[in-house]
Parts: structure tokens; sequence; C-alpha cells
């Protein structure tokens, strides 16, 4: 790991969870959308993410650490989104015969359930204020060393 490595994974993680926030705005924006460009009702959207480079097994980053003691021989790491996608969960059916969109009387309303999505909301927000914690205390912990030198 360089100097800067633990910067860059609080960077990664601060830009994931910045993404993750927005997708579920747009989810509560889209909560009541029941005819989108595509045809139908908004399908809400779920953020996948990894690790950045993969994820390595204990033993080999035990084995580089190993043979590399200076630095643990360890990439950089990090957060990124994979892929985001659609929740594939089934519509809800709305018995709304005044609604354009209807059926038979019924209409097909998105799948976004607002409690969930502010759950993760929150799951999001604490996640990005812990990435900016560990930023600045890896900034604080680089200009001290730069002070002693």
């Amino acid at each position: 790991m360089n100097d800067w490595s633990s910067m860059n994974i609080s960077a990664s993680g601060l830009a994931a969870n910045q993404l993750w926030m927005n997708v579920i705005a747009n989810n509560i924006a889209n909560a009541n959308t029941t005819r989108t460009p595509q045809g139908g009702p908004y399908r809400s959207e779920i953020v996948n993410f990894q690790a950045v480079g993969g994820t390595p097994s204990f033993q080999s980053v035990y084995g580089q650490a190993l043979t590399s003691p200076n630095d643990g021989g360890v990439e950089d790491g990090g957060v990124e989104v994979s892929s985001i996608t659609e929740d594939t969960s089934p519509l809800q059916s709305v018995y709304d015969p005044s609604s354009p969109d209807a059926v038979n009387g019924y209409v097909q309303e998105p799948n976004v359930d607002i409690a969930t999505q502010m759950v993760d909301l929150v799951s999001a927000s604490r996640a990005y204020q812990a990435n900016v914690t560990a930023f600045d205390a890896a900034k604080e912990m680089a200009t001290t060393a730069l002070s002693i030198k």
C-alpha cells in the first residue's frame, strides 16, 4: 500500500455511496410513476457493489505480506459500483378505474417500497459519513507526518 491508499479507499467509498444515494432518491421520486418512456410502471433500481480488483482471499494477502514485509504487497483496495439492476419483485395492482393507465380497472404501480428505500438511505448516509471520517483521519495523519519531517 502506498501513502495515499487509505485516502483512495475512502474516496472510492464516498463515490460509491453518493451514487447509491442518488439511485435511492430516483427510486423515491418515481414511487408513483405508472408510465415510463419504456412503457409500464417504474421499477426500482438496486445498486450492486464489488471490491476494486476483486476480493483476494485471506491466505493470498497473508502470503503477500510475508514475502513483502515493507508494504504487505497488497494492492490498493476500495469499492466500486459493479452494476445497477432493476428490482424484479412484483408490481402492485391497485383498483382505480378512473386512471388513464387502468386496464380492466386496475393500475400497475411501481414496486418501490418507501420504507425499504428510507432504510437504504440511512445505511448509505452512514457509510458515506464513515468514509468522510476515515478520510479526515488519514489526512490528519499525513499532515502530522509531514510536520514531523
